[in-house]
């Protein structure tokens, strides 16, 4: 598969597919609730022409699942699927060895692409990650990268270091988000090198970066997991370059879900996915809690959550 043809699949919403565990004190993956959480993406719309799907990334709890965990949730996902979605496979991890292990598997199970971050608690050089890129790299040559700038858990990548990641042929993908500053870092690497990567603006700035000048072509949508239809929209807005109404969407109707999410991350526990299951359980899905460390969140935010549902227009919000 050319990387052109990888590039534009990854194109529209990048779906982060939560992983629900089952309330018992193991916390083992629910396998149907997942086969359900993915069934209803699709039957809700969502498809090869407008998403991606991303198994086991953070808000999948790769973080707290063994390495056999996290092929069993990606074949899950990719059986489930059944071709109708390109699925990314998430490959976070602190070993180059596990890496390669990790390409190999979702090679092998039939994702499109990995999400690859540097790796975290020691501060690596961008030589490090350089090398740790290439190795997955050589582990699978037909198997599509996706680069996630994970400033906040290890070193921010710099231009310099993306233009080395450019001569790798089947890097694909850049999930970029930087911290703001006057130096106009996020415009900078996506307007560079929109036309080299599928740019994944994961700092919500829909409404700019889908710009001609800057060139994203996919979105980190949280939305999607309990509102498909929105990122559905979402995309149609960004091919019709309707950029007031993509602003409306984010400040009317993504806005409220996120600044609920950073009020529990500041005030009650942090994580990923926790607010996305919630959601999911408030339109109808199972859900779960995530694996500890990070807590559970359902009864104490249960009712602000379900008003925040209603308040955006969200769709087949239960009583």
């Amino acid at each position: 598969m050319s990387t052109d043809h990888l590039k534009r699949l990854l194109e529209g919403c990048y779906v982060t597919v939560p992983t629900p565990f089952s309330d018992t004190p193991d916390l083992p993956v629910n396998e149907s609730a997942l086969r359900q959480y993915v069934r209803f993406l699709i039957d809700s719309g969502l498809n090869a022409d407008n998403a991606t799907f991303l198994a086991g990334g953070a808000a999948g709890d790769f973080s707290t699942m063994t390495f056999d965990e996290r092929v069993r949730v990606a074949s899950i996902v990719i059986d489930e699927v059944g071709g109708r979605v390109p699925v990314a496979m998430g490959a976070q991890t602190t070993s180059t060895l596990e890496l390669k292990r990790l390409a190999k598997a979702a090679r092998s199970l039939g994702a499109k692409f990995i999400q690859v971050s540097c790796p975290f608690y020691f501060s690596h050089t961008e030589g490090d990650f350089e090398e740790y890129i290439r190795a997955a790299a050589d582990a699978e040559p037909n198997l599509g990268i996706i680069v996630y700038n994970t400033f906040w858990t290890s070193q921010n990548l710099s231009f310099g270091m993306i233009e080395r990641l450019a001569e790798i042929p089947n890097v694909v993908g850049l999930k970029w988000a930087t911290p703001r500053t006057d130096a106009m870092e996020f415009e900078d690497v996506v307007s560079h090198f929109s036309s080299r990567f599928t740019i994944i603006d994961n700092n919500l700035y829909f409404a700019h970066s889908a710009m001609p000048s800057l060139g994203a072509r996919a979105f980190e949508v949280h939305n999607c997991n309990f509102w498909p239809e929105w990122g559905i929209k979402l995309v149609n807005e960004v091919r019709s370059q309707n950029y007031t109404e993509i602003a409306r969407m984010l400040v009317q109707e993504a806005m409220p879900f996120y600044k609920l999410w950073v009020d529990i991350e500041r005030n009650y526990t942090s994580g990923d996915g926790y607010l996305d299951k919630l959601c999911m359980e408030l339109v109808g899905l199972p859900s779960s809690r995530c694996r500890p460390p990070t807590r559970d969140i359902r009864e104490l935010y249960r009712e602000r959550t379900r008003d925040m549902l209603l308040a955006i227009g969200a769709p087949r919000v239960v009583s």
